[in-house]
């Protein structure tokens, strides 16, 4: 019998140890792991450097108020910014905590100029923002509000593509419009380039902001450090968490210094936000992810794993019906319910997830070898073959 709630419908499967793409059961079967806790464990699992960092801080301090000054958190923010668009960091837990901060910094910034009247999100209709109350009505899924009105106010939304029904959408009201670069959850639909730019501009030209949620596609995720990189675009919000912490939890809002000067002491708070526990492993994670050969090594093995699914896509055209993502956020989008060809694959001793729309996620760690991929093709194209 077990006490844990059954809101999760788990696997009949646990494992006892992880090394790098790698995860171990307590009798010794060997599983790929292409889910890294959802894209979490970007250095794979039992990375030593991580390990260090950990046991290093662990003998110094742990946790201390945010009342206090916290150095580490000092030192990840000034690394953060110095990367990025960001003027300002807030740390989090958790990227549900990520984009509810990121709400409340849009609703507040105009507030703090005078117009209180605008504050409503437009998100994509069935997009993923986080499990959160809020959250949950930001993402617009009938399925994820079921059972928990009433509801909550300050969402609007527009299907993805809909370009029309977007511009309809903004109103006096409007606050911000905020999207994923890439869908996770929602099927590994990469919002293009082009788009991307309009966003920007529309935003520009209706004096809104711009949020660009990349929890899941960002932290070298997609190839660049962020996901909207590739289109040039500034934003003005980024809530980010998954693989900034290397399989530890953090999470983090990233602003400009527009924004974050609506942000005044007693307007957003968290108890373990930028703990020098957290704050030690973000740094050794950012010395490692965020140089120039790691993330050309990232393309790399995009590149090839990309085609070589390609492939596998031509030569079983009944079977999958298209590849999806960029970098190494990858979704093999299937004709039927996807559900049974994760359990081959399983069978098979690979780990995938599932996402929207019929699509298998596969999410290998950044630092995945060569050998690593040929061996994840290899049972996948397998599993085509008994499936045809």
């Amino acid at each position: 019998m077990s006490y844990l709630a059954k809101n999760y419908n788990r696997k009949k499967i646990s494992f006892k140890r992880g090394k790098g793409a790698y995860l171990f059961t307590a009798n010794g079967k060997k599983y790929l792991d292409f889910v890294q806790g959802i894209a979490v464990n970007c250095l794979g699992h039992s990375n030593p450097r991580l390990i260090k960092a950990i046991k290093d801080q662990s003998k110094k301090l742990w946790h201390v108020s945010n009342a206090f000054q916290i150095p580490e958190g000092e030192k990840l923010a000034k690394k953060l910014c110095k990367k990025t668009f960001a003027d300002c960091v807030i740390f989090q837990n958790s990227g549900a905590e990520a984009t509810e901060a990121a709400i409340k910094i849009a609703r507040r910034y105009f507030y703090s100029i005078g117009k209180p009247h605008k504050n409503r999100i437009l998100c994509v209709k069935n997009s993923f923002h986080g499990r959160t109350i809020a959250a949950i009505f930001a993402s617009g899924s009938k399925k994820m509000t079921e059972g928990f009105g009433p509801k909550v106010s300050g969402f609007d939304h527009f299907s993805f593509g809909d370009h029309r029904s977007l511009k309809k959408k903004i109103t006096k009201n409007t606050a911000a419009i905020m999207v994923e670069p890439i869908m996770g959850e929602g099927g590994i639909n990469v919002i293009p380039d082009f788009c991307l730019r309009e966003l920007r501009k529309l935003c520009n030209k209706k004096k809104i902001l711009l949020i660009l949620d990349e929890v899941q596609c960002g932290i070298s995720r997609s190839g660049d450090f962020f996901a909207f990189e590739q289109s040039k675009v500034k934003p003005d919000i980024v809530p980010i968490a998954k693989g900034i912490g290397g399989g530890f939890p953090i999470g983090a809002i990233l602003m400009n210094k527009k924004v974050a000067a609506g942000m005044t002491p007693g307007t957003h708070g968290s108890t373990f936000g930028g703990n020098p526990l957290a704050m030690a492993v973000g740094n050794t994670v950012m010395d490692i992810i965020s140089t120039k050969q790691f993330l050309n090594n990232v393309k790399k093995s995009s590149k090839y794993f990309l085609s070589n699914l390609n492939k596998l896509k031509e030569k079983y055209p009944k079977i999958i019906k298209e590849i999806r993502g960029r970098g190494l956020l990858i979704g093999i989008q299937l004709y039927k319910d996807q559900s049974n060809f994760i359990k081959k694959l399983m069978d098979n001793k690979l780990l995938t997830i599932r996402a929207a729309d019929h699509v298998v996620r596969v999410l290998p760690p950044l630092n995945v070898k060569k050998k690593e991929i040929d061996q994840a093709l290899k049972i996948i194209n397998k599993v085509c073959v008994e499936l045809k």
